[in-house]
């Protein structure tokens, strides 16, 4: 194993000639897709990695400096792929993954024959002509209460984000993972992530993108589904599920797994 697969805890499953990447969002890491990769393996070669700062990597390798953009984080999904000598893969982002990997594909087109954006945003805070989800002053406060009292936070945010009650497995497993993070880098991920902007950037995306949106989602207003799939620059598909909150794939599978392989073994041409 290499030092860059090692460092993201890479996993690599299934015998299938084609490659899908998966990548979890904030707050999570691999073990968010459980419920997907089953579905997956007998038919795909499915490779599974965690981005730094999650709760799984070693903090050490945590670069506050690296990670201030969504460039850092693309720049290691590019070497996760390059180490393991992948020529092209079919690519489902989480969260700020969807934006990840969507940056990836600007600079290395060839390495994505698909991306597929579960519950992605290319600007989370609003501004005069556009619907984000966020005031920025709301976000200042939630970025002073994850410093005044990190745990309380957590427990606080994932069942707002899940879209349940603490007592709902969804809402426990995204606890865990939650309070795995260490919570200096938990803030600087989150202030990233809130303050990035890459809807400049959509024009350059030429690679087709699959859009899978909640009904209704804390974090992703579904304008933003609506707003992605017009301003791409390659084809793209917007799919507005009847799953609530922003984590789908854990709380509502059965609704999620359905429609995510089939954007994943369809082409919008089709």
């Amino acid at each position: 194993m290499g030092i860059v697969e090692e460092a993201h805890n890479v996993r690599v499953v299934g015998e299938g000639e084609r490659t899908i990447v998966l990548a979890h969002g904030f707050g999570t890491d691999q073990s968010v897709w459980r419920h997907v990769v089953p579905h997956l393996v007998g038919e795909y070669r499915v490779v599974l990695f965690d981005t730094m700062g999650a709760g799984t990597t070693n903090p050490d390798y945590f670069d506050f400096d690296r990670y201030t953009t969504l460039e850092g984080y693309a720049l290691d999904l590019l070497a996760i792929i390059e180490e393991l000598r992948i020529s092209s893969c079919i690519y489902v982002g989480h969260s700020v993954s969807a934006m990840i990997g969507a940056l990836a594909s600007i600079s290395r087109p060839d390495l994505f024959s698909k991306l597929v954006f579960l519950s992605g945003s290319p600007r989370y805070v609003n501004d005069a002509e556009y619907f984000g989800g966020f005031e920025q002053d709301e976000l200042e406060q939630l970025f002073d209460a994850m410093r005044s009292n990190y745990k309380a936070w957590a427990s606080g945010w994932a069942p707002l984000a899940v879209g349940g009650d603490m007592e709902s497995v969804a809402v426990q497993e995204f606890s865990r993972t939650l309070f795995n993070i260490r919570p200096d880098i938990a803030l600087s991920v989150l202030q990233t992530i809130f303050g990035s902007d890459v809807r400049h950037l959509l024009c350059l995306i030429t690679t087709p993108c699959h859009i899978l949106q909640s009904s209704k989602d804390l974090a992703v207003p579904v304008l933003v589904s609506e707003y992605l799939h017009k301003n791409l620059g390659g084809d793209s598909i917007v799919e507005v599920m009847s799953s609530e909150g922003h984590l789908p794939q854990l709380s509502s599978p059965d609704i999620v797994i359905p429609v995510l392989l089939r954007h994943i073994r369809y082409d919008i041409a089709i």
